[in-house]
């Protein structure tokens, strides 16, 4: 029992050696939080029910409308675009300077971030054609289909966004809220048709994304720019909700008319500035906190980690739910999420997809260094040789 202790602070301690001195150990934290809550939001609002032969997605927010307010500390893809225009435009910058063409600098990061999705299209292509071949109900494939394959569409804006880097590097973050704003406008107000929408699937992210471009220029190190953010994020976000209409959850919920995230729209990105705001704010303090050895040990092996979790969080849930399928129906897993019974129940379920996800990580974790086998990396090493999470990324 004594050495376990030991045995950990040993590795902490060795990690917290090989980080070097430059490296900004709050980005990491940032990053690392940003996939977590994905993940935690996913496992927690997102439920696979049996109606027979049939698997439908369903979700506590359908039922419990009121719980909304929960999806904001879960809904984290705006701290990840700050992040990754943060590193992005940082990264870019430092190839420059060496002299590498931007040709070569895009190929590393697109290769480093599309690598690791091969493992998943190709188990989810053949447990696709085992389940059609079994004569499974196709609304049921095409259920566990879209939810695995959902992360897919954040690696596709990401990947776009990292493309214009260089031409996005110095925009200011109010040309593309302006451009959801009048999109906004156009669908709600003016009645032009709800397609247009998906222009703010560009336009909203690249908010926080130029605000990490803005952040690489020194332009927010202050502590004012944070609380501008938050103040003016929070404020436009509450009147949006209040009395423009704007559904108050932050992610998706079935069945609803309207999405803040599918695309997105004004909520979600004044949400997103809001959230920015408190990262910046929360810097200096995550700084201090990365000091101690344990804290920075877990959020580098989350960090090194960080593709496999974002990839394979879907699967391990939908693994875990249809293993359990003739045990069922079992509460929290296969049940209808119609009350704080099943929130309740749902929590303990936590445990085993986390349970599932290692399994997933320890198959798969070798296609996230690039689908080669490497020899394994020393803890003393894993910090030294992980490049930032941003230029291999997923996230939801």
């Amino acid at each position: 029992m004594t050495r376990l202790p030991v045995a950990l602070r040993d590795t902490a301690a060795r990690i917290d050696a090989a980080t070097p001195d430059r490296r900004d150990r709050a980005v990491d934290a940032l990053r690392a939080f940003a996939v977590l809550g994905v993940v935690l939001g996913h496992w927690l609002v997102t439920a696979l029910v049996a109606d027979g032969r049939t698997l439908h997605t369903a979700g506590p927010l359908q039922h419990m409308p009121w719980l909304a307010p929960v999806s904001w500390a879960f809904q984290t893809l705006a701290v990840f675009f700050l992040v990754g225009g943060h590193v992005a435009t940082r990264s870019y910058a430092s190839a420059r300077e060496r002299g590498t063409p931007y040709r070569r600098w895009l190929h590393a990061r697109l290769a480093r971030l599309f690598g690791p999705v091969v493992a998943v299209l190709t188990l989810w292509t053949a447990v696709t054609l085992a389940l059609l071949l079994s004569d499974a109900e196709y609304a049921t494939v095409r259920t566990l289909v879209k939810l695995a394959l959902s992360p897919m569409w954040f690696l596709l804006v990401f990947a776009a966004l990292t493309t214009v880097t260089p031409l996005v590097a110095r925009l200011h973050p109010l040309w593309p809220l302006a451009v959801v704003l009048h999109v906004d406008v156009l669908r709600f107000g003016l009645g032009a048709p709800d397609a247009l929408g998906w222009v703010n699937l560009a336009a909203g992210w690249l908010v926080p994304y130029t605000l990490g471009a803005a952040w690489t220029r020194g332009e927010l190190e202050g502590r004012r720019s944070g609380w501008v953010l938050l103040g003016c994020g929070t404020a436009a976000t509450v009147v949006l909700v209040a009395w423009a209409g704007y559904p108050a959850a932050m992610v998706g919920v079935p069945g609803a008319e309207v999405s803040n995230l599918n695309p997105p729209t004004l909520a979600a990105v004044t949400f997103g500035l809001a959230q920015c705001g408190l990262a910046l704010l929360l810097r200096d303090r995550l700084r201090r906190a990365m000091r101690r050895p344990l804290a920075w040990a877990a959020v580098a092996l989350v960090n090194l980690s960080a593709m496999t979790v974002f990839l394979w969080h879907q699967t391990a849930l939908m693994a875990t739910t249809a293993a359990l399928l003739p045990a069922g129906p079992l509460p929290g897993l296969h049940t209808v999420p119609d009350g704080l019974g099943w929130v309740a129940a749902r929590l303990p379920w936590l445990v085993v997809f986390l349970l599932a996800l290692a399994v997933c990580g320890a198959a798969f974790r070798t296609w996230e260094r690039g689908g080669r086998r490497r020899g394994r990396a020393r803890p003393s090493t894993v910090v030294r040789a992980h490049r930032p999470m941003t230029e291999r990324a997923p996230h939801v």
